[in-house]
């Protein structure tokens, strides 16, 4: 039987094997996962919080957060500071999603009385079993217990995850600690379950049983599941997080701080060995700012190093610096790449602004701590390059300060191109927030108007169904006259708050 098996990136060496998931199983899996649908469905939103809180609080458990902080640092050398930080950002995700769940609003409950006497409701009902692929960057918060998973248990969604070739070891042990949280918590036999192997992953998308699925990782990868998804004979949805060059713009007025700007930016683009899809890629300064000079200094300075979470990684980062210089970049400057294993080299390269063209190598992500300087003349410049750029997920204005004449039309301008804008902050942190937008323009997302992270995220994995003239103990909870679930409700007009 063939078998994932993961390396330690500081080395190369193997470390963990998880065996692939025969087809029987998998079948069987998604099977059961159908069959627990219509019980994760009616369990109320305060029941499925319940469940969340206990995942939460047993991810947390001392023992238990030891062992995957230690697992997931041999699979993907992230270091224990920042794993132990993700394990209790994941359990704090967990708990958000929970609080969304039973708040309510996100059901969208609508009562209209019509005036022929028929009760027309709206209400947003469960698609059903979802599949998710986890990110390999995040293998807590974005893995197979992060937003993906709890929100679609938050919606009333079973989940089957696949587990990560990076990290598999870890994919199966937090898989087993979701299990028995949700057989304590007394959620339905099957609420979540685990296959692994590529082939299982084609399975999962085939399969009559999924609903849905949700995507984190590469627009190569993304895609593909995207497109066996619209060949299905029954096409069902693929929110795929895949990420593109985000871009920053700094103003004339920010140009006078550029120092700060730039160690800023070395600072966003090589965190995580700049292995976030929010990661910065492309800065954009005024001409004769020497922009690309200074971030160069700034690198130098902080001269960052790290290894990257897969041979492939490691190998692509190379490749894509090599395809831009081709494209017409040059690199400023550069720090090697650890001596052993799986290292990329941090490198900032200048391009000249009229060779940032649509279809250019140079519009395209190069995953690692690699990032592109160019300089625009004037507002005009500005703008033809920004009209180039693909969709992304986020874009930032580094400005002059609050007064800035210029951060409102910049901000303006980003805003068709991305799903979120920051405005002196660095895009690389995302909260799991009411607020929250984590997504994008195609090719950044499948689906422009969803979000993989926030209270939103709940939207994907329902669809709203009205009900005419049904008898009030046929109408959903959400419905009925006596709101036995308790939440927020838009009656003929009327907003409807908890009493």
């Amino acid at each position: 039987m063939s078998a994932a098996v993961s390396y330690d990136p500081r080395t190369g060496r193997p470390h963990e094997e998880v065996a692939d998931t025969t087809p029987n199983e998998v079948a069987r899996v998604l099977g059961l996962a159908a069959a627990a649908a219509p019980a994760v469905a009616q369990a109320s939103p305060a029941t499925r919080a319940g469940w969340l809180r206990v995942i939460a609080d047993s991810l947390e458990e001392p023992a238990t957060a030891r062992a995957l902080v230690e697992l997931a640092d041999r699979e993907t050398a992230l270091g224990d500071p920042r794993l132990t930080g993700e394990l209790a950002r994941t359990a704090g995700q967990l708990r958000f999603y929970a609080t969304v769940a039973e708040e309510g609003s996100w059901l969208g409950a609508t009562v209209d009385h019509l005036d022929s006497g028929t009760v027309l409701a709206r209400v947003r009902a469960p698609l059903g079993p979802v599949a998710v692929f986890g990110a390999s960057n995040f293998p807590l918060a974005f893995g197979v217990l992060g937003n993906d998973t709890a929100s679609a248990l938050a919606a009333g969604c079973p989940v089957i995850a696949k587990a990560h070739p990076a990290h598999p070891a870890l994919s199966q042990s937090l898989a087993e600690v979701a299990r028995a949280a949700l057989a304590r918590a007394g959620a339905p036999d099957n609420t979540f379950g685990l296959v692994a192997g590529f082939d299982a992953g084609t399975a999962m998308v085939t399969s009559r049983h999924t609903a849905a699925v949700a995507f984190t990782g590469s627009q190569r990868g993304g895609l593909a599941l995207w497109r066996i998804a619209c060949g299905r004979e029954v096409v069902i949805p693929v929110f795929a997080e895949m990420g593109t060059v985000n871009p920053v713009v700094v103003t004339p007025g920010g140009a006078q701080r550029l120092e700060d700007v730039a160690a800023g930016f070395v600072g966003s683009f090589t965190l995580g060995t700049g292995q976030y899809c929010t990661k910065p890629g492309l800065l954009l300064a005024p001409a004769g700012s020497g922009a690309a000079k200074v971030v160069g200094e700034a690198l130098n300075a902080a001269s960052p190093q790290g290894w990257v979470l897969t041979e492939q990684i490691a190998h692509d980062a190379r490749a894509g610096v090599e395809a831009l210089m081709a494209a017409g970049a040059e690199v400023v400057a550069q720090i090697a790449a650890p001596g052993s294993g799986w290292g990329a080299a941090a490198t900032v390269l200048a391009v000249p602004a009229q060779r940032l063209r649509r279809g250019s190598r140079l519009l395209e992500e190069c995953f690692g701590p690699v990032a592109l300087v160019a300089e625009y003349s004037d507002e005009v410049e500005l703008a033809a390059v920004l009209a180039e750029l693909q969709g992304a997920l986020a874009g930032s204005v580094m400005t002059g300060g609050p007064d800035d004449p210029d951060t409102a039309g910049a901000v303006t301008a980003l805003v068709p191109l991305v799903g979120r804008v920051t405005v002196d902050e660095w895009p690389t942190g995302v909260a799991w927030t009411w607020a929250q937008q984590h997504g994008g323009p195609w090719p950044a997302t499948t689906a422009p108007t969803a979000t993989s992270v926030g209270a939103a995220a709940l939207d994907r994995f329902t669809r709203p169904v009205a009900f005419q003239g049904v008898p009030d103990a046929a109408l959903p909870p959400a419905l009925q006259k006596a709101n036995p679930w308790d939440v927020p409700r838009r009656v003929d007009t009327d907003l409807e708050f908890r009493p």
